[in-house]
């Protein structure tokens, strides 16, 4: 289980705050935003090109555009991620 709430500015950038249950999963996925993920709390392990990452509170993490990326969350937790440009399939 997951939830989300989003900020959005005239910028053209977003900020969302998901929250992730332990066993939750991101699904596999790309689209065309830069993102920023920073683990304001709980364990992750992110898949990023093919790579494997476990990352928790404090850490941070870049997604290219078009990158394929997703991921399990570990231990119950929170990502605020930063999107540019918007997601304005978010709103």
């Amino acid at each position: 289980d997951w939830s989300s709430d989003v900020c959005s500015s005239d910028l053209d950038v977003m900020c969302v705050e998901n929250t992730f249950k332990k066993g939750a999963i991101g699904a596999l996925h790309n689209h065309p935003h830069t993102q920023i993920t920073y683990v304001a709390s709980g364990k992750f392990e992110f898949t990023i090109d093919g790579e494997v990452h476990t990352v928790s509170a404090g850490d941070t993490l870049l997604k290219q555009d078009g990158v394929m990326h997703g991921c399990t969350c570990l231990e119950d937790g929170i990502l605020i991620d930063i999107f540019t440009p918007m997601r304005e399939d978010f709103l």
